[in-house]
């Protein structure tokens, strides 16, 4: 299928060839397609190379099949069957997924019990079962060792002829009748032995878990497959929408084991655009006869990652963090499930607190940063991650741009104004991450002031040169230098653009006020303007920058901030990239690609604007993904509108009871059922009770008393601030969840360790 460079282009980064194989299950394919490919065509033009010119141009259009020729005879293929049904991949594709709340892990899931039953300590229900067993072994042995004479055979003798027992009667009917009349009352003394003894509770607790276990660990993979119309590995939807030939190319890839689960998403993907334009159904169907289950591949070239650490199901798009822990304070359906994260939930964004050593980078950051690589192979995601240098988001071959700020190795630059032309927008993201962290202590809009300033500089630069300021250049204009100002006045001239000197006259009466913003612009602009940034944020012709104007396509970037040595420069950078993600993503025309953003350390990054733009991604696809290590990190009159802004929470253990006060506020409160028992001693005049009260008290070593039960409804926090501080155990997490549609999920204990 021409897909006019967005899929079928080969690997044009800076990186070496193509990726290696997954270590994991299900496998890269280990032969060819049975048609030979034809020539992959050239990179898609604006693909970030090695070491372009000038600012790169957008890839093409998203995975989405154009009209091309129609299919040509195809190869016959085996029928179904032929080549085997049973392979990790086939497995994977026809595991169930029943509809489940958001966050459980879906693949192979087994929802519980509507209703919780009767819950009883499991030594309760053990040593019930032990001593109901006992008792009923003993009866037994007392009845059929005739302890007991003829009394318990009564109803066999009531029920029987005389005739049978007598000589010469029918002593065999009589043996059938007694046979059967043991195992009758056999069956009886089980029936209500195991009621005293609550045997189902035993069976439902662990007997059935164990069986289940056992069966799907040995026969489960014996079950025979769906049949044909209902088995997702024949593509009955191509079939139906006309692909036949397609579907039989696909089912034969697949029983030959030359298809993963990245190829099958990334194909379905392709298919649905076929369905929203079905002019392209003939592009798509040549393509998948030529390709086979390499269709539609991404530019890269990239059929999978290297390596995987996590558990992924492409089918759902969820990643495996951990298990809902078997805890009274959890929701019922979601004790012991496990527990997931999908796009869905990402697109309300998510914040991560808590200490370091804590697991955020390695349980939650890095699996989720892979799942969204794998995503992105598949033409659904667009992630860009961002982390201090050697943080190990995730290895370099998993992305197709890496930026390394500072480092002259660097295939890529980041460019300074987002990609944008126009001079009030740039304005506003650069003054953003200049000084937007100044905004919620120092009142008066020092962002403002600042976006007004730089407009006033960077509209006339670039209607002069063509281009925006490079870091030097826009510093001496900060700085109010003469001969920078003489020198863009003189360009303006020579261009034809005096309507532009205008703004550079106001620029100059404002610069002698108290409040003006250049100085503080100017000061936090030196940070970038250092050697280790030399020519890293040029503009010229011979200037390599990346910008995020690209997250129209499934693009995998990783920036590298420079934080040692660098704090601060860092933190402007971080929130310069924050601001552009949110600023980019909102104005893209194609929303049908997730775009999510991991930002490992959000420190001095948040702001009321960068608020108001999270806000703003969940009706563009897309989300963001903050890490903090302390609420203290955020300005004091912003936290609680951050907590407010992201519909994802999580507590890590070892967060402070501050901070945990902030999250008990939000999770707010519940109405639960609280028990009052109160013993009272019973005193009796009666001797023989006195006696029985004296013996039970030797015996138990307590006085007898009598209990008396008060139940009332209460409102009580979810979880409090000192639960949140003191009672998690290691690498656990307190986690509330919201979708993109609205559906709340309240908070969950979760074990990130299983």
């Amino acid at each position: 299928m021409d897909t006019e460079g967005a899929h079928d282009g080969r690997r044009s980064t800076g990186r070496p060839g193509a990726a290696p194989p997954p270590a994991v299950p299900p496998p890269v394919p280990a032969a060819p397609p049975a048609a030979p490919p034809a020539a992959p065509p050239a990179a898609p033009p604006g693909w970030p190379p090695a070491a372009p010119s000038g600012p790169p141009a957008p890839p093409a259009a998203p995975p989405a099949p154009v009209p091309g020729p129609r299919a040509v005879d195809h190869p016959p293929y085996p029928p179904p069957g032929a080549d085997g049904e049973r392979s990790p991949f086939l497995d994977w594709l026809r595991a169930p997924r029943p509809e489940a709340p958001p966050g459980i892990w879906r693949q192979g899931h087994r929802p519980r019990p509507p209703e919780e039953p009767e819950r009883l300590p499991a030594r309760s229900v053990l040593s019930g079962a032990v001593i109901s067993l006992l008792c009923g072994w003993l009866v037994w042995s007392l009845c059929w060792n005739g302890y007991l004479g003829d009394y318990w055979l009564w109803p066999l003798l009531l029920f029987t002829p005389d005739s049978w027992r007598s000589a010469g009667g029918d002593n065999l009917a009589f043996v059938i009748a007694a046979y059967l009349y043991y195992g009758l009352f056999a069956t009886a003394l089980v029936v209500i032995f195991g009621r005293l003894g609550r045997w189902p509770e035993l069976h439902r607790r662990w007997v059935a878990p164990l069986l289940r276990k056992l069966w799907d660990d040995g026969d489960g993979r014996d079950a025979p497959p769906p049949p044909p119309e209902a088995d997702p590995a024949h593509w009955p939807g191509l079939r139906e929408g006309g692909a036949p030939h397609a579907a039989e190319r696909l089912a034969a890839e697949a029983r030959a084991g030359r298809m993963t689960d990245v190829d099958h998403a990334r194909i379905t993907r392709a298919w649905q655009s076929v369905r929203t334009r079905p002019e392209r159904l003939a592009s798509f169907t040549d393509t998948v006869l030529r390709h086979g289950a390499a269709a539609c591949v991404h530019p890269s070239g990239d059929r999978d990652l290297p390596v995987r650490t996590a558990r992924h199901d492409l089918a759902t798009g969820q990643v495996r963090l951990g298990t809902a822990a078997d805890d009274r304070r959890n929701p019922y359906p979601h004790r012991g499930a496990g527990f997931a994260l999908a796009p869905e939930l990402l697109a309300t964004s998510v914040l991560a607190v808590g200490p370091p050593g804590a697991g955020k980078t390695g349980r939650l950051v890095r699996p989720l940063v892979e799942s969204l690589c794998l995503q992105a192979l598949a033409g659904r995601t667009a992630v860009v991650a961002v982390g201090a240098a050697g943080a190990g988001l995730a290895p370099d071959a998993f992305f197709d741009v890496v930026v390394r700020i500072g480092r002259p190795d660097s295939p890529h630059d980041l460019d300074l104004y987002g990609g944008t032309t126009d001079p009030d927008e740039a304005a506003g993201v650069l003054a953003e991450a200049l000084v937007g962290d100044l905004a919620a202590t120092h009142p008066g809009g020092p962002a403002r002031r600042a976006a007004t300033a730089l407009a006033q500089l960077l509209g006339p630069f670039r209607a002069a040169h063509g281009r925006f300021p490079a870091v030097p250049e826009l510093r001496e204009l900060l700085d109010g230098s003469a001969a920078a100002l003489d020198g863009l006045r003189a360009a303006l001239r020579d261009a034809g653009q005096l309507a532009h000197a205008r703004e550079l006259d106001a620029r100059e009466r404002q610069s002698g006020r108290s409040d003006d913003a250049c100085a503080l612009l100017a000061d936090r602009l030196a940070l970038l303007d250092r050697p280790a940034f030399a020519g890293f944020f040029a503009t010229g012709a011979d200037s390599r920058p990346f910008s995020l104007r690209a997250l129209d396509h499934p693009l995998r970037v990783r920036i590298d901030l420079p934080e040692r040595g660098h704090a601060e420069a860092s933190r402007i950078l971080a929130r310069l990239v924050l601001a552009q993600f949110t600023e980019c993503a909102v104005s893209r025309a194609d929303r049908s690609l997730f775009a999510c953003l991991v930002l490992h350390d959000a420190s001095d990054t948040v702001s009321a604007e960068a608020l108001r733009g999270i806000q703003r991604l969940r009706s563009a696809n897309a989300g963001a993904v903050l890490t903090l290590r302390t609420l203290d990190d955020v300005p004091e009159a912003l936290r609680g509108a951050l907590l407010g802004a992201v519909g994802c929470r999580m507590a890590f253990a070892g967060v402070t009871t501050w901070d945990g006060a902030r999250f008990a506020e939000v999770w707010g409160k519940e109405w639960v059922e609280m028990r009052d028992v109160t013993n009272r001693q019973i005193i009796t005049d009666e001797p023989l009770t006195r006696i029985a009260h004296f013996i039970r008290k030797l015996v138990t070593g307590r006085a007898v008393t009598s209990e008396s039960v008060t139940v009332r409804q209460v409102e009580r926090e979810r979880w409090s601030a000192s639960e949140l501080a003191h009672a998690l155990p290691p690498e656990h997490a307190v986690v509330s969840l919201t979708t993109a549609r609205g559906e709340h999920m309240p908070p969950l204990l979760v074990n990130l360790r299983d």
